[in-house]
């Protein structure tokens, strides 16, 4: 008999902050700000947020 891998729920998956990616909410790369919680589905994804949000003159914090 085979076993197929189930899908997760909705509930544990969440949608990368930059590409959109659904990843389970245990493998997602979490960062906080200010109200909000950002999840990313690796560190290429991560960087690259980061790096918009500098350029941007806003801080990691989210006070400018």
């Amino acid at each position: 008999m085979t076993t197929h891998p189930q899908a997760l729920p909705l509930s544990e998956q969440v949608s990368c902050e930059v590409c959109k990616k659904e990843v389970p909410q245990s493998a997602a790369v979490n960062f906080e700000v200010n109200d909000y919680v950002a999840h990313f589905c690796g560190l290429e994804c991560y960087a690259q947020w980061k790096g918009r949000c500098t350029a941007e003159g806003s801080s990691e914090d989210g006070y400018g």
